[in-house]
């Protein structure tokens, strides 16, 4: 039976109403005591709060005597219960010598399976016992005054490992120092899938789908229909196009209209690291695997993706060894750790792009054709933004209003959006664009950041424009005086064309590609005309 007895703020009343219960012999199991209110728990059920009240009718200062279902620090505890076993995750709270004080359903769940199907233990039965009777991988050693995370598997699941000290002044140490003792820790289990959509959330809080997707044009709505019967497919797709045509956005959509859509979609740039470390980057490594490597080692792309989607932008770049070890890894999905001996599975799809040709590359012997089949699977190819004359205008609206938007928010005002001119829009539709989509954005976001109201004219495009056009323009303009012979001319010719060009083809492959040359010979020519790499 638990009540509450509200009385008058008087020295000595808590006093005297114990003492009652003492006297008439009442076990207490709890008091809790506060301003004004005085909790307990007694034993004998059969109790009445009529009885009580006679009881207290002596003590001055009782003004009421209620039955309450908890005491506050049964209830406070209830809640912490309830919005622990809401979180999904396994929490376990344990004292400064390891021992269980508390857990979720989710710690309970996780303990059952390690413990098998024949076990009977309730919750219940795990506190006040040692963590490690329950999970092995985690000790009394790991419980430190300092923070940490390490990686773990426990029945061939990963985790990330969190560690919080509960901390508390030290009774031994001076409180000039502020120094402070470990009194126990929180664990925080957290499973790589869960990670993985937390990554993926950060790398993109857009709704991505193919019906998001602007374009009318029938090149781009038979690759929208191409994508939506490939992406109920569980299988790897290879999408080809030139660099800013929108690689990333298709494979996005194909995630997200895949069964895989809850599951994590993480994304990394083959060309923006080197070997090594795309190759942790991507597997992942143990502990001590190299030097400054993180205690505890570090999952990789493959292991956060569990579930979900890994996409591999500018394959072609990724060098012979990395090209050998991404194939074992296609071939049953099965992977080590950088500097690890374990055998471990990956449930994921896998999206590759380039923007090379890597027929090609495989003719060159710069690219696996083994490696090329097991990714050209299913095979998207987009067109560039030249051969999209009419998706143009939708996108360039698009791409204004955005711009108008973020003009508007950092100048603190509402302009009107602007809008192009007819001429202006042929001006778009004439341009060859050959940073595809990508430049187009980049264009207009200039022309409206530039615009001081109004309609945006031939004049306002041409004023960014130029930068991409001026060499061009000098290509074309050849003075018949300045022509002294035909290799002159021709050298003069080649210096400019690749001096317009490499900016916007920033590698020789890129280039060469470009111009349907080799790399070597575009390499060559580079260091003749001095123009620097």
């Amino acid at each position: 039976m638990r009540i509450v007895i509200e009385s008058n703020d008087r020295v000595g009343i808590s006093q005297e109403i114990l003492a009652v219960f003492a006297k008439q012999d009442w076990n207490l199991k709890a008091v809790e005591i506060t301003s004004c209110f005085t909790y307990l728990h007694l034993e004998y059920d059969e109790l009445t709060l009529s009885k009580i009240k006679s009881c207290l009718a002596d003590v001055v200062g009782v003004i009421s005597v209620e039955s309450i279902n908890w005491l506050p620090s049964e209830q406070r505890a209830n809640h912490l219960q309830a919005l622990l076993d809401k979180m999904p995750e396994p929490i376990i709270d344990l004292d400064s010598r390891g021992n269980i004080l508390a857990m979720n359903k989710a710690s309970h769940k996780l303990m059952a399976k390690v413990a098998g199907p024949n076990s009977d233990l309730t919750a219940l039965d795990y506190l006040g016992k040692p963590i490690d009777n329950f999970i092995s991988k985690i000790n009394k050693a790991m419980l430190t005054n300092t923070a940490t995370s390490q990686a773990i598997t426990i029945q061939g699941t990963a985790y990330i490992l969190d560690i919080s000290p509960v901390l508390l002044n030290s009774a031994t140490n001076s409180v000039k120092n502020n120094l402070k003792e470990a009194n126990g820790s929180v664990l925080l289990l957290r499973s790589m899938d869960t990670l993985g959509r937390q990554i993926s959330l950060m790398q993109s809080h857009q709704e991505h789908s193919f019906d998001n997707i602007i374009g009318q044009s029938n090149s781009i709505s038979l690759i929208k229909e191409q994508g939506k019967r490939f992406a109920e497919l569980d299988l790897p797709v290879l999408i080809s196009g030139e660099t800013g045509t929108g690689k990333e956005l298709i494979a996005r959509a194909l995630h997200q209209a895949s069964s895989r859509a809850k599951a994590p979609f993480l994304a990394i740039n083959c060309s923006a690291l080197p070997e090594h470390l795309l190759e942790s980057e991507l597997f992942g490594y143990e502990s001590g695997a190299f030097t400054g490597a993180q205690k505890g080692g570090k999952p990789g792309l493959v292991e956060l993706a569990e579930g979900g989607c890994l996409f591999l932008d500018e394959i072609a770049e990724m060098s012979p060894y990395l090209q050998a070890k991404l194939l074992r890894f296609l071939q049953d999905l099965t992977y080590r750790r950088v500097g690890g001996t374990k055998e471990l599975f990956a449930n994921i799809r896998i999206i590759s792009a380039s923007h090379q040709n890597l027929a090609k590359l495989i003719n060159q012997k710069t690219f696996r054709e083994d490696l090329y089949y097991r990714l050209n699977v299913l095979s998207i190819e987009l067109p560039p933004l030249r051969e999209r004359l009419a998706d143009i205008e939708l996108l360039a609206n698009l791409f204004i209003e955005n711009a108008a938007k973020q003009v508007s928010n950092s100048q603190s005002n509402s302009s009107t959006k602007p809008k192009l001119t007819a001429q202006a829009l042929a001006l778009l539709q004439r341009f060859s664009w050959p940073g595809n989509i990508r430049q187009l954005q980049n264009v207009l976001f200039s022309v409206v950041a530039l615009n001081n109201g109004g309609n945006i004219s031939v004049d306002d495009l041409q004023q960014v424009l130029k930068k991409y056009s001026a060499n061009a323009a000098e290509i074309n303009d050849v003075s018949l005086e300045d022509v002294h012979d035909w290799s002159s001319a021709q050298r003069e010719f080649e210096a400019k064309l690749l001096a317009h060009l490499y900016p916007l083809f920033p590698t020789t492959r890129k280039l060469a590609e470009r111009l349907k040359v080799s790399h070597n010979k575009i390499a060559m020519k580079l260091r003749e005309h001095n123009i620097k790499t």
